[in-house]
């Protein structure tokens, strides 16, 4: 079972108790978007076997939105941050970095 401590209640929450959220870190496109913009941000996202970043809630918690990398094909658990976050934190890449030294990095 996946497990993700909550960066905002610091509550290690088991995935029922928890919200997917999709991919993290997508631009978004407002208005004067091309629909080819438009339609890759509603429809377009990495399903990368290995390191993903991804979107999650508290819902049986606090609530909060918060963002997790973790392994898809392992379910280990990079670390977790504040959704407010716009990128990865160096701990998290660095941890990543640590355990899988031929990772190609975030982009």
């Amino acid at each position: 079972m996946l497990t993700l401590t909550c960066p905002c209640c610091g509550v290690a929450a088991e995935e029922t108790e928890l919200a997917p959220g999709g991919e993290a870190h997508l631009k978004r496109f407002g208005p004067g978007a091309s629909d080819d913009e438009f339609e890759g941000y509603l429809f377009a996202r990495k399903n990368p076997k290995g390191v993903h970043f991804e979107r999650w809630r508290h819902a049986m918690g606090c609530g909060k939105w918060f963002l997790a990398a973790r392994c898809t094909a392992t379910l280990e658990v990079f670390g977790t941050y504040k959704a407010q976050t716009p990128e990865p934190p160096p701990e998290i890449i660095a941890a990543i970095k640590a355990r899988r030294p031929d990772w190609k990095g975030y982009s």
